[in-house]
């Protein structure tokens, strides 16, 4: 990838007594060093993606560690790795977003903790989890608590955030457990500063091999009979031995309230990772000081699978009622604290939900609002009027601005970037179906899923990375029309291949799948895959679209390979000719998987490759040639098909200086990365010519700037003012 994170790499060799300045999700991965871990892997997902793009880019660093990394093709594969762990002490950490990346790697977890492992193993995902978030809203927590493994949560501050990464290896390896540890958007991105301590290098590693395998141990193997032992294990000594050393270890921290204890009958019970949340919601009823220090007691979980009944029932005994600050649904926590004090006979009364929203983020304002709700009731003598005054203000605030709007704000959905060469396929894909009528098209995860959007409206369904085409099976059989399966080549490698493609063969199955085919994972960052173009080619052309039809056929090489016989590669910004082509798969008589490959490098990588290319040109003084399109005022009737056949940001209204203009005419701003697509549309469309293309030259030569002289010349006299 173009992105570089050379700060970042070079933090990670500080070493003791020097402090690191950064955001979490650095913290974390200077954590893992700071463990001995020795192999990393994952799959890239926001929130958590620099993890492992920090650790690819410092390749020569790991090699020195003798730590190994790996990019791995899906969550599935990522999850494998830990398997290192069941039999040899190495410490392995893989990374990637949840919970769908959970689901993916689901079938290794399992396998992983049913027999456990002898060195620590953490699985460390982004928690994309709220009104930001990307994908289905669920927790990790269910799935820790059915495959009984660790889940940690911890407190969004640097220092602890590191002590929980060393601590959940140690854990791991006390209970023989795998430990996730989930990080929220706001753990990821919050900012601070930690004293390091050296990187360990590990005991065994590519730099120390071990001389001999393992023995063979079939007690170690996740198949019966060995599996029913395992269960038992579970219960009766990993669980008793996690609990053991949270407590003695102090995991989950206390914060005791400053009012005196004979005034101290109410609680809080909160995840780790809501607790910066919880102290700004306080703050705003006086009740917590700038440095979070509040006037009743604090219970924070930075592991919030398992609790420890004894810890849950110590700090409720004594107290009134407690309050438990739970982010999602089910309310997981909330009822094992019910049973646990109903068991420990405890008459504290517990609130949770009843009081806070089930679904959804907790926001401040959100705590706050359930916070006021408590206090009121078992805690009147606290000052709740400043709370009240503020959440009533931010609802004042609220209804002021929605009445001093004339109608409500236009509607701005998510779409592809300026130039994205996906963006001229579902232009043509329009114009396919204006003529073989509409196709039932089934989605997929990645930047093609802005297609779902204004103005294209394509999309019947999104089941998973990679499942588009397998998504389709049910559908398929049920109509008259061939069925559409749309998928990028990181869909392609990370699942479609097998769930679709091998299937939709085997299946003899008739339908049409569309591979967009840009380089890259991009939607996560751009990550390389197996298909991108390597260094020697992108050196080669530093000022072109790369074509990946000549000079990576891996893709298709694959299809062929697998036996797929209609095969048809495209560029994707040729829309007229992406229209034949689709027009033709919807109509050919041939049977069997059809497949188009849309080949066109991602935009935003060919941008971070010839910005820097150019400047070093016009550094050096040396011609410089660059293409922008632009609309012709008097031609352009005002009819914007244009815009609703293109969706491109640069391709916008502006008022018409004719006044027998009514309507607005169109217009090209800055911005335009000179694609070329709104000229392509005109044409595979037929609509009006007012779109033009102009060269803007920089640092021309003596013979142009005296022909552009000679042109303006004619031109004034041409046109007399």
């Amino acid at each position: 990838m173009e992105v570089s994170f050379g700060k970042e790499v070079r933090q990670l060799r500080l070493g003791g007594g020097e402090t690191l300045h950064g955001e979490g999700i650095l913290a974390i991965t200077k954590a893992l060093l700071q463990s001995g871990v020795a192999y990393v892997g994952g799959y890239q997902g926001a929130p958590v993606s620099h993890l492992l793009d920090v650790m690819v880019q410092a390749a020569d660093y790991m090699a020195e560690l003798g730590v190994h990394v790996e990019a791995c093709s899906n969550e599935a594969s990522a999850a494998a790795m830990l398997g290192a762990s069941i039999h040899y002490p190495l410490r392995g950490a893989v990374t990637w977003k949840s919970v769908v990346g959970t689901n993916v790697a689901a079938d290794a977890l399992s396998n992983l903790a049913s027999p456990g492992v002898m060195g620590g193993a953490l699985i460390i995902v982004g928690e994309d989890y709220g009104e930001g978030a990307s994908v289905i809203q669920e927790r990790s927590h269910a799935f820790a608590m059915k495959s009984s493994l660790l889940l940690l949560d911890p407190r969004p501050q640097l220092p602890n955030m590191v002590r929980m990464v060393e601590q959940g290896f140690a854990l791991s390896e006390a209970c023989n457990t795998p430990a996730i540890l989930q990080l929220r958007v706001r753990a990821c991105h919050v900012r601070g500063s930690f004293e390091c301590r050296d990187n360990v290098p590990p005991a065994v590693s590519r730099k120390a091999l071990l001389a001999e395998p393992a023995r063979f141990d079939y007690e170690k193997l996740a198949h019966p009979p060995a599996t029913f032992r395992q269960e038992k294990l579970k219960t009766e000594q990993r669980l008793p031995a996690a609990r053991r050393y949270i407590v003695e270890q102090g995991l989950n921290e206390i914060f005791a309230g400053r009012r005196s204890v004979a005034s101290d009958d109410v609680g809080i019970i909160v995840q780790g990772g809501l607790h910066n949340t919880l102290v700004r919601a306080l703050q705003q009823f006086d009740l917590a000081d700038a440095f979070g220090a509040a006037e009743f007691p604090i219970l924070a979980l930075n592991v919030t699978y398992p609790l420890v009944p004894e810890q849950i029932a110590d700090f409720c005994r004594g107290k009134r009622a407690v309050l438990v600050v739970e982010e999602g649904q089910p309310e997981y926590i909330e009822q094992e604290i019910a049973t646990t004090l109903r068991r420990q006979d405890l008459g504290t009364a517990i609130h949770g939900k009843d009081l806070l929203q089930m679904a959804g983020e907790y926001t401040v304002e959100v705590v706050a609002a359930g916070l006021v709700k408590f206090l009121a009731r078992h805690a009147a003598d606290l000052p709740l009027a400043a709370a009240q005054d503020w959440l009533t203000a931010n609802a004042a605030r609220r209804q002021a601005v929605a009445a001093q709007l004339a109608a409500p704000l236009p509607p701005r959905p998510p779409q592809f970037c300026t130039g994205c060469p996906e963006r001229p396929v579902f232009s043509a894909l329009k114009l396919a179906q204006a003529n073989v009528g509409p196709v039932h098209v089934a989605a997929d995860i990645g930047c093609h899923s802005f297609a779902t959007f204004e103005p294209f409206g394509f999309g019947h369904t999104i089941l998973g990375y990679g499942m588009s085409l397998a998504s389709r099976a049910g559908v398929s059989p049920m109509l008259g029309r061939r069925a559409l399966a749309v998928m990028g080549d990181g869909g392609f490698w990370h699942n479609g291949l097998l769930t679709g493609v091998e299937s939709a063969l085997f299946n003899k199955t008739d339908a049409v799948l569309l591979i967009m085919k840009n380089g890259y994972t991009a939607a996560t960052g751009t990550q390389e895959i197996i298909s991108t173009p390597d260094e020697e080619q992108k050196a080669g052309a530093p000022d072109k679209r790369l074509s990946l039809v000549d000079r990576n056929q891996t893709i298709e090489r694959t299809l062929t390979g697998l036996g797929v016989t209609w095969l048809r590669t495209v560029p994707s910004y040729e829309v007229d000719a992406m229209r034949r082509t689709l027009e033709e798969a919807f109509t050919t008589d041939a049977g069997g998987l059809k497949v188009i490959v849309a080949e066109g490098e991602c935009q935003l990588e060919r941008q971070r490759r010839v910005k820097p290319w150019l400047a070093s040109l016009l550094k050096a003084g040396q011609r410089v040639v660059r293409v922008k399109y632009g609309v012709d005022d008097d031609v352009c009737s005002g009819d914007h098909s244009c815009i609703r056949l293109s969706g491109c940001p640069t391709l916008t209204l502006k008022d018409s200086d004719d006044p027998l203009k009514v309507d607005p005419v169109a217009t090209v701003i800055e911005g335009c990365v000179g694609c070329g697509l709104c000229g392509e549309n005109a044409h595979a469309a037929t609509l009006c010519p007012s779109f033009y293309r102009v060269e803007v030259v920089q640092n021309p030569g003596f013979g142009e700037r005296l022909l552009a002289a000679v042109r303006r010349g004619v031109i004034d006299w041409m046109q007399p003012a």
